[in-house]
C-alpha cells in the first residue's frame, strides 16, 4: 500500500478528510444563511441541502463512495464561486445614522469635513438628524482620548478615538458597521460579509452620549500619550481612511476588520513596532494593552486610570449640556490642564 492509498486505513481517511469536510460545511452553511438574498424558507432549503451533502460525504468516507464525495466537492465549489461574486456596496437603504459618507479636504493645517454627525438622541428610534460641515486647524490639535464603550460584558467594547483642540472642541472618529434600515448587528454575521464598514466623525454629545445615556453602555475614557507629530499623523490617518472608504467600499469583519483592529492598523503607521496581542481581539482590555505599551498618560497606575476614566455616571448627569465634554472629563487623569487652556 502506497502512502497515498488509504483504502486499508479508514481511520486515516477520517483523520485527514472528516475535519476538512465538517469545517467547510459549517462555513458554507453559515455563509449561505447570512448572505443568500432569498426568503427564509428557500434559504433554509438551500442550507439544508448543502449540509445533507456534507453528511453524505462524511458517511461515504468509510467506504470511499466517490459519487457522494464528488457531489459535496461540487456543492462546496459552487459556494466558493458564489462567495467570490459578493461585493461591498455604496448604494443600499442605509440607516439614518450611517447614511452619509464622511468627506474631508486637507489644505495645509486646515481640514474641512462634510457630514460630521451631530444627532440629538432621545432613544434609538427617536432622534433629530443633523449632519454638519466643520473645519479644524491641525495647529490647534492638542490631545487624543481612547474611549471604550462596553456593550457585551467586560471583554467586548466598541473603540472610539476623540481628538481635542485647544479651543475646547472635540471630534470623535468611530469605525462602525454600515447598517441598512431595520438591520441589527450580528457578531456571527460579521464574519460573513453581512455588513459594510463606515467611518463616522461625530460630536461627543452625539456619539458618546447615545452610548452612555440612550443605550445604557458603560463608557471609559483614557488620555493617550502621543507627541504633537504623532497626534497629527493619527488624525490624518483617519482622514485618509475616510477617503479610502468613500472611494472603495469595504466589508466589515468581526475578527480582522473591526473598530479595534483598524485603530491598531492606524496606530502602527505611527509606531510600527506595536506587538500583536490577544487584547486586540478582546477589545474590552484594549486600554490595559495601551498602558503596557506606555500609550496612556504617565504617572498613574492602571487601576487609577481605569477607575477615574469611567465617565458613564458623569455623562448621564450631564445630559445634553453644552459643557458635556468638560463635565464627563472631571477627574480623568491628564485632562485638567487642557480644560484650563480651553477656557
Amino acid at each position: 500500500m502506497t502512502a497515498l492509498d488509504t483504502r486499508g486505513a479508514p481511520w486515516l481517511r477520517w483523520l485527514l478528510l472528516a475535519p476538512a469536510i465538517a469545517l467547510s460545511a459549517a462555513w458554507g452553511g453559515l455563509a449561505l444563511w447570512y448572505r443568500l438574498p432569498l426568503a427564509v424558507a428557500f434559504k433554509s432549503a438551500m442550507v439544508a441541502a448543502f449540509v445533507v451533502s456534507a453528511l453524505a460525504a462524511l458517511f461515504a468516507l468509510r467506504r470511499l463512495r466517490k459519487p457522494a464525495l464528488w457531489v459535496y466537492l461540487l456543492a462546496f465549489a459552487g459556494v466558493l464561486l458564489w462567495w467570490s461574486t459578493l461585493r461591498p456596496s455604496q448604494n443600499r437603504a442605509w440607516a439614518d445614522d450611517v447614511a452619509r459618507h464622511l468627506h474631508a479636504q486637507v489644505d495645509g493645517d486646515r481640514v474641512r469635513f462634510d457630514n460630521v454627525r451631530n444627532f440629538d438622541w432621545r432613544s434609538d428610534d427617536d432622534y433629530t438628524p443633523r449632519w454638519e460641515r466643520r473645519e479644524y486647524d491641525l495647529g490647534r490639535l492638542q490631545s487624543a482620548d481612547l474611549v471604550l464603550s462596553y456593550w457585551m460584558g467586560p471583554a467586548i467594547a466598541h473603540t472610539l478615538v476623540s481628538f481635542g483642540f485647544d479651543d475646547g472642541r472635540k471630534l470623535v472618529f468611530s469605525v462602525e458597521i454600515r447598517k441598512e434600515r431595520g438591520e441589527q448587528f450580528s457578531t456571527l454575521g460579521g464574519f460573513f460579509r453581512e455588513f459594510e464598514t463606515t467611518l463616522v466623525a461625530a460630536d461627543e454629545r452625539d456619539i458618546l452620549r447615545v452610548r452612555s445615556n440612550v443605550r445604557n453602555e458603560d463608557v471609559y475614557l483614557y488620555r493617550l500619550r502621543l507627541p504633537k507629530e504623532a497626534l497629527r499623523s493619527l488624525f490624518l490617518s483617519y482622514v485618509a481612511e475616510a477617503g479610502e472608504l468613500e472611494r472603495q467600499p469595504s466589508f466589515y469583519n468581526t475578527l480582522t476588520s473591526n473598530c479595534t483592529t483598524i485603530v491598531f492598523d492606524l496606530m502602527r503607521q505611527i509606531a510600527p513596532g506595536l506587538p500583536l496581542d490577544y487584547r486586540l481581539l478582546l477589545s474590552g482590555y484594549l486600554a490595559e494593552y495601551a498602558y503596557d505599551q506606555d500609550g496612556l498618560v504617565p504617572g498613574y497606575d492602571y487601576r487609577t486610570l481605569h477607575d477615574r476614566g469611567r465617565v458613564t455616571d458623569r455623562a448621564r448627569a450631564a445630559g445634553d449640556s453644552s459643557a458635556f465634554s468638560e463635565l464627563i472629563r472631571e477627574g480623568v487623569p491628564g485632562v485638567a490642564a487642557d480644560q484650563v487652556r480651553a477656557r
